[in-house]
């Protein structure tokens, strides 16, 4: 109880400092954003090394799997969130205190889900077979999808955020960072609690493949909240580093359904143990090689296909410029 209580106390200070830094709305800069991703990737890599040194190699492994499949699925969210900002206009300079608070109700909801599979496992190992086949049909899904090559659709609101719309009612413009304002005598949410509470509750859809996803690698109720909450507190900065650059990543999806199919296989082989029935299982260090590699080979591939993309792109240009030259002449 003693370590959660100080886990718990110093990552609140530290988004405490990152909300204090980033209080006054503003752009974020490239090298604003690098420099924050750093500093939480280091942290993550401190904590990481905090608990080889006092808990061993199996919990500083099992965290550094977590952390790094977290952050890859992640990623993905950042999808969603650019067509969010989209929705609801958010102006630029209010982004990054939309993501902050975004974040931190996604962190909440992701403890209390985190909590209710520790104790669903705990009592129900018939469990594991249970989100292994969702895993492995969760990549599934994804390959098909990825295959589809569909145009990005438009965000569309969750039911609970259109119900509390219309208990509470919207503004319709944004008043600074207020949440709440009075309108006609009636208290009324502002189009920035509005985005807040879109983006922290839309991650809860992702949740329902992360959260089993790292119960594929450690049953540690502990490591499993460290390593979400250090993959998603950096998530405000990668999204101003990279949200350029989340259309070249054109194999993310690839990438991501192999992960989730290992671990989805990684559970059935570990239920399987269980069971009592005689099966290799997946040690840490594999599953954290696997990860890597996948993720090392995907973004590869994918700077490769788009740069081979826009060469193809170029010569087209080129060629029909050339050709209305000969017309002209």
């Amino acid at each position: 109880m003693t370590l959660w209580v100080l886990t718990i106390v110093g990552l609140g200070a530290l988004i405490a400092v990152d909300f204090f830094i980033g209080r006054k709305p503003h752009d974020v800069s490239i090298k604003e954003a690098g420099i924050w991703t750093v500093v939480w990737i280091a942290l993550a890599a401190l904590f990481g090394l905090g608990l080889l040194i006092f808990g061993g190699g199996q919990p500083a492994g099992e965290f550094f799997a977590g952390f790094i499949t977290e952050k890859s699925l992640s990623v993905d969210n950042l999808f969603v969130f650019v067509l969010i900002m989209a929705k609801f206009a958010v102006p630029s300079q209010y982004q990054q205190r939309v993501l902050l608070v975004g974040v931190l109700i996604a962190l909440v909801l992701r403890a209390i889900f985190i909590a209710a599979g520790a104790a669903i496992l705990a009592s129900f190992s018939w469990v594991f077979y249970l989100f292994g086949a969702f895993l492995i049909y969760t990549a599934w899904k994804l390959i098909q999808e990825a295959r589809a090559d569909e145009e990005d659709e438009d965000y569309e609101e969750n039911k609970l955020l259109k119900a509390a719309e219309r208990r509470f009612g919207v503004a319709d413009r944004y008043h600074g960072t207020k949440l709440w304002i009075e309108q006609n005598g009636k208290r009324v949410m502002t189009p920035m609690l509005v985005v807040m509470l879109a983006i922290g509750t839309t991650d809860v859809l992702f949740a329902l493949d992360s959260i089993p996803a790292i119960f594929g690698l450690t049953q540690d109720p502990y490591i499993v909240f460290t390593a979400n909450a250090f993959a998603l507190m950096g998530l405000r900065q990668l999204y101003f580093l990279i949200g350029g650059l989340l259309k070249k990543l054109v194999h993310l999806s690839y990438g991501l359904s192999v992960i989730l199919g290992f671990i989805g296989v990684k559970l059935v082989l570990h239920a399987l143990h269980e069971s009592g029935v005689h099966v290799p299982e997946i040690s840490i260090p594999v599953s954290l090689g696997v990860i890597c590699s996948v993720l090392v080979i995907t973004t590869i591939t994918s700077l490769w296909a788009t740069r081979k993309q826009a060469q193809a792109e170029a010569a087209a240009g080129q060629g029909e410029t050339s050709e209305k030259d000969n017309v002209d002449a």
